[in-house]
């Protein structure tokens, strides 16, 4: 039975991301929920990171801080969860450390290692493994009340693997570079098995009340072009292709799905081509250049400013939200303002407000 929520006030970001003429840029910012807001840390309380994620309770509060705080300014919420929920409920241990990150205690070593096996051969339960996040997503929706559209997300294939082998964060990423240079067989096997699981994971969240999806690819640009062609491009355009079949045979509205290869500033000509409606720019991209990749394809961009300028002057912030206004076209078709990746520790809060404001006031000029 489908759930029932309240009408939708503002559609904006939906409107863009199928590629209409709009009023005014959409925007919202990747971890706009988080430990910058004092009123995270509040809700969070002694919990660790996953037993929020697990809470629906916990995780739709911290999800609709943002929209909370900087009400009329944010066109979109995203649910608060992580993208390695998928490993876990794929069996493997996954622990995030304070002042750290996650940890993997027992990582994938080699394709002869035990734990691969299991992990390849086990029937993943995605309703049932991570049904703490679809009622997470349905809490919120129904608290959001039709403010604001609700996004789901998951980490990409190639991403999710870097961890599960690196076993968390890596700056030479060797461990992963050995697998897929000395394994690429049993490297592509894992990825294809995550991109499955992937396209459930995310049919499951649209079931229970998410209006758009994206797929985070963190790590891409650890990769070469050729290697991104080999490794993330096919497990990308495997999701973006089987999502919208799979939410068919559910009965369910197809949603607009945005790609964020961070890094994969080589592949935009490509990524444009997957099937995504959304592809997101980090902050290596020229928003006018990337304009000219597109050329007249129906893609819409979404990004993409340093979040590094957050912790800069409001002149400075005000420099680059005119360079993306003009880059990306004026904001009233193919573009939905963010950051080119997640909001970074020790931002101020009004910061990202006069962020937002600025680009309300030159976007909807």
């Amino acid at each position: 039975m489908a759930h029932q929520f309240e009408p939708l006030q503002n559609d904006l970001i939906l409107r863009t991301a199928w590629g209409q003429k709009v009023e005014r840029p959409p925007m919202w910012v990747m971890r706009q929920a988080g430990r910058y807001l004092p009123e995270y840390h509040e809700a969070k309380g002694k919990n660790d990171f996953f037993a929020c994620c697990r809470s629906p309770e916990i995780a739709s509060t911290l999800t609709i801080q943002p929209i909370d705080r900087f009400a009329g300014l944010v066109d979109a919420a995203i649910i608060f969860s992580d993208i390695l929920v998928i490993p876990q409920a794929m069996g493997m241990i996954v622990e995030m450390v304070d002042k750290v990150g996650p940890h993997f205690p027992d990582p994938l070593r080699d394709p002869q290692d035990g734990q691969y096996s299991r992990v390849m051969n086990k029937k993943v339960d995605v309703a049932g493994e991570l049904d703490y996040v679809y009622k997470a997503i349905t809490l919120t929706r129904q608290k959001l009340k039709g403010r604001v559209p609700l996004f789901g997300f998951c980490g990409a294939p190639w991403t999710l693997l870097c961890y599960m082998v690196e076993g968390g964060g890596s700056k030479m990423f060797a461990k992963i570079k050995t697998w897929i240079y000395k394994y690429p067989s049993a490297s592509k096997d894992l990825l294809q098995k995550i991109a499955e699981v992937c396209v459930e994971y995310l049919a499951l969240q649209v079931k229970a009340g998410a209006q758009l999806v994206q797929v985070f690819d963190s790590w891409a640009g650890e990769l070469s072009p050729s290697s991104f062609k080999e490794f993330s491009l096919p497990y990308l355009a495997y999701i973006s292709k089987h999502l919208p079949s799979r939410l068919q045979e559910m009965n369910l509205e197809l949603v607009p799905i945005v790609v964020f290869a961070k890094g994969a500033w080589y592949a935009l000509d490509s990524l444009c081509d997957l099937g995504y409606q959304v592809v997101g720019l980090d902050w290596l991209q020229d928003p006018a250049e990337a304009v000219k990749v597109r050329g007249k394809r129906p893609i819409v961009f979404q990004g993409n400013a340093d979040p590094g300028v957050l912790y800069g002057s409001r002149e400075a912030i005000t420099a680059v939200v005119k360079e993306m206004v003009q880059g990306f076209g004026g904001g009233k078709q193919g573009w939905i303002a963010n950051l080119g990746h997640g909001i970074t520790p020790g931002v101020k809060p009004d910061e990202l407000k006069f962020y937002f404001e600025e680009i309300h006031r030159l976007g909807g000029s």
